[in-house]
């Protein structure tokens, strides 16, 4: 039967308790509730996320199986690199950590796609959700990468990081390939930060090009409960060196390409 949650005192089910393969809802693991930080903070601990659209309760889901991008298994086509190699040297071209995670989350929210993974987006971004990411952004534990061009956000990502895990949640681009540099400097954050495992929560094309592979939940469970035992990320900047553990040399000397100032507005 399906847990439906009261109060905040009531305790999420384990991931385990999510309806089956052969029920109306898989990975549905519990309904109701609020999105306070406290409860997002026990979610994602247990491997749960919330999902739902206008109109319905919070729901909590725990798919099995899981899609994840496990940054050593980025593959990074030639024209990727190509097109970032031209990105780091041109002149007003940055990747930016945290500098604008309200209007990144904002453009997800109103780009229309179908899925709730990163590497989509959609409508299931309601205002409930985006009001909690925030909330959960100013204490420290939601994050944002940020493609700027002459000032200009034009593509990005946010997500979760606890422990050595990063949760990724949704993507955008405004401009051609945007979201996939975006999603590069993630994968050389995580590389550089022994961050092993980026949730990616449902399976898309697009993920799976990029070497994205669903895992059963018990083997998730596994590297999530290895990930949350290890000391969580503090510097939340990007280096531009972290380029070259994605095989990419930045060839400019300067120590990093981020900045907390999300730069004057488009």
């Amino acid at each position: 039967m399906l847990r439906w949650l009261e109060d905040a005192s009531d305790p999420l089910p384990a991931a385990t308790e999510a309806l089956g393969a052969g029920s109306e809802a898989p990975g549905l693991v519990a309904a109701g509730g609020r999105l306070s930080i406290a409860r997002l903070d026990e979610a994602y601990a247990k491997g749960i996320f919330p999902w739902y659209s206008d109109g319905q309760p919070i729901l909590w889901w725990s798919p099995d199986p899981r899609m994840v991008l496990l940054p050593a298994e980025f593959k990074l086509t030639r024209s990727l690199r190509k097109t970032i190699r031209r990105f780091i040297a041109m002149p007003g071209c940055e990747v930016r950590i945290d500098g604008a995670f309200d209007r990144v989350i904002a453009a997800c929210a109103s780009t229309p796609r179908d899925g709730a993974a990163i590497g989509s987006s959609g409508t299931w971004i309601v205002a409930e959700m985006i009001a909690a990411y925030r909330g959960w952004h100013a204490a420290g534990r939601a994050h944002s990468f940020e493609t700027w061009v002459d000032g200009e956000l034009v593509g990005g990502l946010y997500g979760i990081g606890m422990g050595r895990m990063f949760f990724g949640e949704s993507m955008f681009a405004h401009r051609t390939d945007a979201s996939k540099i975006a999603l590069a400097a993630l994968v050389a954050f995580c590389r550089s930060h022994a961050i092993e495992t980026i949730d990616c929560q449902q399976r898309t094309g697009h993920l799976a090009s990029l070497g994205g592979r669903e895992l059963p939940r018990s083997d998730f469970q596994q590297r999530l409960g290895a990930a949350l035992a290890m000391p969580a990320v503090v510097d939340w900047t990007y280096d531009l060196q972290m380029w070259k553990q994605i095989d990419i040399d930045p060839g400019i000397d300067r120590s990093a390409s981020t900045s907390t100032d999300p730069g004057p507005s488009p």
